[in-house]
């Protein structure tokens, strides 16, 4: 059965059928994660996931499976140790997904860091990390720093750190991670909201769900439920009745998407803003991206939105690092804001508290997983399914194998690892130029799509006439029946933003093909008028979203 929602029905019936080993609430980064790793070792997982998968948090990071250099300043040995040696596995696991760029940290006359602390602080992160060889950090003079990036700030200029960080796209990871789970048996199913826990004697033992297209509700029943909702688990816990202790605090990020055509950076940098806080700037695909703020945010978690104060810090710690570029609200292409799920610690500001995971339990059974980061994933997984595993042994006498994810590719990720990804990309454009894409068409679907593109090219042959019916270009229409037929696309937004990043890094495409791609979708999915007028309306709202930034409220 396809992880499509053209067999939505299909899957909610698996979900109502039996009773599972785990429930998986929350289809982020994290659920996803721990989907596939409790699947692999052998126990039935379900997941419902309230909004598209990746829609809170995961889809609204910095994009980065970093190391977490800053966290040295906070003393956070272990944390660093442990991320940083995650990169590499998550880049062997998915090449098609994340890709390694130099970082560049240019040191200034009275800035954060100097030419000592940096070095060593690389070195120590180099060696907690275990940097392979070709990919340990060095030092370079302000001359060296300016032929990497000649829009540096010159003046007060020491010399830059180098060293390499892991780009990737937060939200087709998470996609590729919880189709890998998909792939080895978890029933996992989106717009799906959990509205109520269910209990057995005082044990949480299902859900009460609700279709959020359909809007049916029906129950989901397992063995053990697991709280993985990212910023909403306090909402699961006050549910639970067990809200104590320990909670947490938001934080929001935002970022600001420019052309290169106004902003060329050649390389990626991370730098110190005037009143001590650390900022990248991240080439991708023809933009800069830059960002991220970093403020204590208690309104709505599903849509947090960029505000007027957010841009202008950015504009501004970009002017004063690039003073040559004089950057204006005008050069925004998008932007787009996220909310950390942080464990809230007295007197800290957003900036300064842990971003390290914790695992709470509360009287009922139910587990939360609650912090972290992005490149940790694989490993807060892996500690929450040791959780499960000692629990079905002592409780049922089951043997689980130990953790399997660590070399285990993730969906699309099979191309031989990442040092034959170049090869595997360089075999596969001919076939995609036999049905009609060019040649750097063809090369973009593989990069994106990995060992699943011959998927992808069988149902773009197959699929060919809708596209010259939809008026719809063949990459893009490639991307669209995929996104149908293969992860779960329910709403245009799912597709615009989470499976392609067009709202994000090419707000021009999305512009322009938004109506054909909805007419489309429209006859897949049988919608009515309404809905289909319905999501012409979200889609207009999120693209002025990802332009126009609000006005703080006036206290």
């Amino acid at each position: 059965m396809n992880f499509s929602n053209l067999n939505r029905q299909e899957i909610k019936n698996k979900l109502k059928e039996k009773e599972y080993d785990v429930l998986v609430i929350g289809g982020g980064i994290t659920g996803a994660g721990i989907a596939l790793d409790g699947q692999t070792r052998g126990l039935e997982m379900a997941v419902v996931e309230m909004q598209d998968f990746a829609a809170g948090t995961s889809s609204r990071s910095t994009k980065l499976v970093h190391g977490g250099l800053r966290y040295l300043k906070q003393f956070e040995v272990k944390m660093v140790a442990e991320v940083g040696r995650e990169r590499a596995i998550v880049y062997e696991n998915g090449p098609h997904v994340t890709t390694p760029e130099w970082m560049l940290l240019p040191m200034h006359q009275g800035g954060t860091f100097g030419k000592f602390t940096t070095s060593i602080g690389l070195r120590l992160y180099d060696f907690l990390a275990g940097v392979k060889k070709s990919e340990r950090r060095t030092m370079l003079s302000a001359e060296e720093t300016l032929n990497k990036e000649p829009l540096v700030k010159k003046n007060g200029l020491k010399g830059g750190g180098y060293y390499v960080e892991y780009r990737t796209d937060d939200a087709r990871l998470t996609i590729e991670v919880m189709k890998a789970a998909v792939e080895k048996g978890t029933i996992a199913c989106n717009y799906t909201k959990v509205i109520n826990l269910i209990y057995d004697k005082g044990k949480v033992v299902g859900a009460l769900v609700e279709d959020q297209l359909s809007g049916e509700t029906f129950e989901v029943y397992a063995k053990k439920i697991v709280n993985a909702a990212g910023p909403w688990v306090d909402h699961l816990r006050e549910m639970d009745h067990s809200k104590k202790g320990k909670k947490l605090q938001l934080s929001k990020g935002v970022h600001l998407v420019i052309d290169q055509s106004r902003f060329p950076l050649k390389q990626a940098i991370y730098f110190d803003t005037p009143d001590g806080r650390m900022v990248f700037a991240i080439p991708r695909d023809g933009k800069t991206y830059v960002g991220t703020t970093d403020t204590f945010y208690n309104e709505d978690a599903v849509n947090p939105k960029v505000t007027v104060s957010d841009r202008s810090y950015i504009i501004k710690a970009i002017n004063y690092m690039f003073p040559d570029v004089h950057i204006k609200e005008a050069d925004i292409e998008s932007s787009w804001a996220g909310v950390r799920p942080l464990i809230y610690e007295e007197g800290k500001h957003a900036s300064e508290i842990s971003r390290k995971d914790e695992i709470w339990e509360s009287n009922s059974g139910l587990i939360t997983i609650a912090g972290g980061k992005l490149t940790g994933y694989r490993k807060m997984a892996e500690t929450v399914v040791d959780r499960l595993a000692t629990k079905f042994h002592s409780e049922e006498g089951r043997e689980l194998s130990p953790c399997q994810t660590r070399n285990l590719p993730i969906s699309g990720g099979d191309v031989g690892g990442s040092k034959n990804f170049p090869s595997f990309v360089a075999a596969h454009i001919n076939k995609g130029m036999k049905i009609g894409l060019t040649k750097q068409e063809a090369e973009k679907l593989v990069k994106i799509y990995g060992s699943n593109i011959d998927t992808v090219y069988g149902l773009l042959e197959i699929n060919k006439a809708d596209a010259e019916k939809y008026g719809l270009p063949l990459e893009l229409f490639a991307k669209l029946v995929y996104g149908l037929e293969h992860e779960m696309i329910a709403t245009p937004i799912d597709f615009l933003n989470r499976r392609t990043g067009a709202v994000l890094f090419d707000i021009q495409t999305a512009k322009r093909w938004k109506d054909q791609v909805i007419a489309y979708m429209a006859d897949k999915l049988r919608w009515s008028e309404t809905t289909e007028n319905d999501y012409t309306l979200a889609v207009e709202e999120a693209l002025k979203d990802a332009v126009t930034p609000i006005d703080e409220k006036i206290e």
